[in-house]
């Protein structure tokens, strides 16, 4: 089964449990023979080859939400209650209760909040410290901007997460992972989300 996750930068291909990234610059729908089950947040995308099938239409998720992602959608659709953390290009963070959408928000991620020091300033023009530890204050300016960017992430899920179990995915997941004792790093959620709607629908 081919799994594919049409993003804003990637397509993200899922096929026996390996996953691809591909830029979308050398993303070639035509190359793909057999069956395929997409979701896209890409309009560029919205017309594929017969062989793929859409399953935006197929989700029904409880929420009252305006405007939710259909990669959202998929993520939540597997989780009955709990946060779920996206970090990808954008970093989105969802409560699910007892399979019901209880809301959520976005925030820019870690490469846009680097983007962003480096238009205020050439001299903010740094790469993020991954070994950072946020329990020491910051004694350079790489540390400066890498501790804004960390603490500001991570505070925020923290004071939204509280005591519910935080589930992360997206490209950064692995990373983020380290900051929180009640995380659980599941990088193919939204894929997991895909197969459980295609098993329960029997598609």
């Amino acid at each position: 089964m081919t799994l594919i996750d049409i993003g804003n930068t990637t397509a993200c291909v899922y096929k026996n449990e390996h996953l691809k990234r591909i830029e979308l610059k050398d993303f070639s729908p035509n190359s793909f023979k057999e069956k395929v089950f997409y979701i896209s947040v890409n309009a560029n995308f919205s017309v594929l080859p017969s062989n793929f099938i859409n399953l935006e239409p197929f989700f029904s998720l409880d929420t009252s939400y305006i405007g939710l992602g259909v990669d959202r959608i998929a993520s939540c659709y597997y989780i009955d209650t709990g946060v779920i953390v996206d970090a990808g290009s954008a970093i989105t963070i969802d409560l699910m209760k007892n399979k019901k959408h209880l809301g959520g928000f976005i925030l820019p991620g870690i490469e846009s909040y680097l983007n962003a020091y480096k238009n205020i300033s050439c001299r903010l023009n740094y790469d993020l410290n991954t070994t950072l530890d946020l329990g020491s204050l910051p004694n350079s300016t790489k540390d400066a901007i890498s501790y804004g960017i960390i603490s500001s992430i991570v505070t925020c899920i923290k004071e939204f997460a509280k005591d519910e179990t935080i589930y992360l995915t997206g490209g950064d997941s692995s990373f983020l992972n380290q900051f929180f004792k009640n995380a659980i790093n599941e990088k193919n959620l939204v894929f997991q989300g895909m197969q459980k709607l295609i098993k329960d629908l029997n598609l």
